[in-house]
């Protein structure tokens, strides 16, 4: 394997050395934090615009949905999370979930798994790496696609959906990509997985009565689903005032289920600044993505967030995109488009594998992904 720098130059000029592979004739740059760790300076693939690098004064001061009265059946308990989903995706995108019926073991379990994918050896990990256009596998900093403002991060991400073959998909995934040794961790993101899905079609329901259309609409929509898990590993940064863990974006996909570990880093953008939000061991954040989005007409917001780094800690995250299949019709139901006179309708019908195919090989997911994939969209159609 190559060294990641050249020991040749000086202090001020870090050069990273390319990969073990070329990609589309260009090097790739291999992100090695034990090494980067002890240079002095950040490599410029790594820093990021002043205007991206902004300061977060304030915590977010939300309130948190407690699912329990919906969960056994409340009207008042249901009518009172659904109105305060309501407030919350119509201002920013952005809500957290108490309550919620997952096992903490489970998530204590997903979190000790974490540490034995990132832990593997850099060959090894190089040998799982995501292919070009895909979702599935190892990134660090996701340097096979990029070669600026790159995040101070290592992914590892794989598909849950229904298979005709298999009940397993997540067991059979771990077991193909790292061996057998690792069939216990594709067991325990099988089940962390399930209950994932069992928690996103309990929000769908949810948001759809908020929104006061038919309450199985979404849950119906997205039973069949092709979602996305990814556990996230963002170590500590030499130095964390030029690089970012995520840049601002915003989600290509429906919904997103995350917890976070109690490091802290995530923010949101509301009322016009960027706001930390407090990591609580017995939540889920839950953030509105594009794809719901267009499925709203517009009404809710995809929320705009990003992931800072430390110096002292490493940060750990366990994130589930809920996604439609992925030839289903993206298009909001007729509730929505009227209301005694018709709603002009702000996005045309689009499938979740045009937008996958979109931001998988034309475009980097950023506060505008939605409105330039209809540009895009349109253009092929034209």
């Amino acid at each position: 394997m190559s060294s990641l720098m050249d020991t040749s130059t000086s202090s001020s000029t870090l050069v990273l050395c390319p990969a073990m592979e070329l990609k589309d004739g260009k090097e790739t740059l291999l992100f090695d934090p034990s090494l980067l760790q002890k240079q002095p300076n950040l490599p410029k693939e790594f820093i990021w615009p002043s205007k991206d690098l902004v300061h977060a004064q304030d915590e977010l001061k939300e309130p948190l949905i407690d699912l329990s009265g919906f969960l056994k059946g409340n009207e008042e308990a249901t009518s009172q999370a659904a109105e305060l989903i309501r407030t919350a995706c119509t201002n920013h995108g952005f809500f957290q979930v108490i309550n919620h019926g997952v096992d903490p073991g489970l998530i204590r379990a997903a979190y000790d798994e974490i540490d034995a994918i990132f832990g593997l050896p850099m060959s090894k990990k190089l040998g799982m790496k995501r292919r070009t256009g895909g979702v599935c596998g190892y990134s660090g900093a996701h340097a096979d696609r990029y070669s600026s403002k790159l995040p101070w991060k290592e992914t590892f991400s794989f598909g849950f959906h229904k298979n005709e073959s298999s009940d397993i998909v997540v067991v059979d995934y771990f077991k193909s990509v790292l061996g057998n040794d690792f069939e216990h961790t594709g067991w325990v993101y099988q089940k962390y997985c399930e209950a994932m899905k069992k928690l996103a079609l309990v929000i769908m329901e949810l948001l759809a009565i908020s929104l006061g259309i038919e309450r199985m609409h979404y849950r119906d929509f997205f039973e069949d689903g092709s979602s996305i898990m990814r556990c996230n590993l963002y170590p500590p940064c030499m130095n964390p005032g030029l690089a970012m863990g995520t840049g601002p974006h915003s989600d290509p996909t429906s919904l997103t289920i995350l917890h976070q570990d109690q490091v802290g880093g995530l923010q949101v953008f509301v009322s016009n600044k960027w706001q930390a939000v407090t990591p609580r061991q017995d939540a889920f954040v839950v953030n509105i993505g594009d794809t719901f989005m267009a499925l709203t007409n517009g009404r809710y917001k995809s929320c705009l967030h990003r992931a800072l780094v430390n110096r002292e800690s490493e940060r750990r995250s366990l994130v589930f995109f809920v996604c439609p299949r992925e030839d289903r019709t993206v298009r909001p139901p007729s509730d929505l488009l009227w209301t005694g006179m018709e709603v002009p309708r702000k996005y045309p019908d689009f499938t979740w594998s045009d937008l996958l195919e979109f931001t998988q090989n034309h475009h980097r997911a950023d506060v505008a992904t939605l409105q330039s994939f209809i540009h895009w969209l349109r253009s092929l159609q034209s």
